[in-house]
């Protein structure tokens, strides 16, 4: 199993905790996303990704390679076919439940912060570093306190985002409050989520998912 990706990419470290709770064997491609251009524009990627972003997951199965794009897809993927450590729950209220979670984070804040969004507001838009941020700051910070009120209003957060075992919410969590933390976002008024995130980086597949500890690191 391949994973094509980048260490600071929020979508494949979602992946990468998945495989690590998992305990699947899986090699890493760096694909930087800003060196040379831009390696996720490559000709030999955009065949693997059409869309150019990252991550990008390869698996073989049956004889044959399965390729997969966008990380909520790789993620379901992952729990059907290798079912051991189940990252959704049993009952469908609550999978559905998990998914609206991981949902808020993947379609409502991260394409806003996205970093082909946030080169063409300093660049085709000819905004400053300082407008920018703030334009960071303000969709990440609104989306998560909408995170942390599903969170905090509802009785099946436990530990972490559903029960005390880590899931998929999780998954999607950690790494954009990684995001929000390196810049600098106001998350003192988020006590539950902060909570969960404090858990979920005491355990071996988080930390080992972690940006710093990837071989491509900056």
């Amino acid at each position: 199993m391949k994973l094509y990706g980048y260490f600071r990419s929020s979508a494949s470290y979602r992946v990468r905790i998945a495989l690590n709770l998992k305990g699947l064997d899986y090699e890493q491609v760096s694909v930087h996303l800003v060196k040379n251009g831009g390696e996720q524009f490559a000709d030999t990627y955009r065949a693997l990704n059409s869309d150019a972003l990252v991550p990008a997951l390869v698996d073989e199965q049956g004889g044959e390679e399965v390729t997969l794009t966008q990380s909520l897809a790789m993620i379901e993927y992952l729990d059907e076919v290798y079912p051991e450590f189940a990252l959704l729950p049993l009952l469908a209220a609550d999978r559905a439940h998990v998914r609206a979670l991981a949902l808020s984070i993947a379609c409502e804040i991260h394409p806003l912060n996205n970093l082909r969004v946030l080169k063409y507001l300093t660049g085709s838009l000819g905004l400053s570093e300082e407008q920018k941020n703030t334009w960071y700051k303000h969709w990440c910070e609104s989306g998560l306190a909408a995170v942390e009120t599903k969170l905090a209003s509802d009785p099946r957060t436990g530990r972490y985002c559903f029960g005390d075992e880590p899931g998929l919410a999780d998954c999607f969590l950690i790494p954009q409050i990684a995001n929000a933390q390196r810049f600098q976002c106001d998350l003192s008024a988020m006590p539950v989520m902060m909570g969960i995130y404090a858990s979920c980086l005491q355990l071996p597949a988080f930390i080992r998912a972690l940006p710093a500890n990837q071989a491509d690191a900056e």
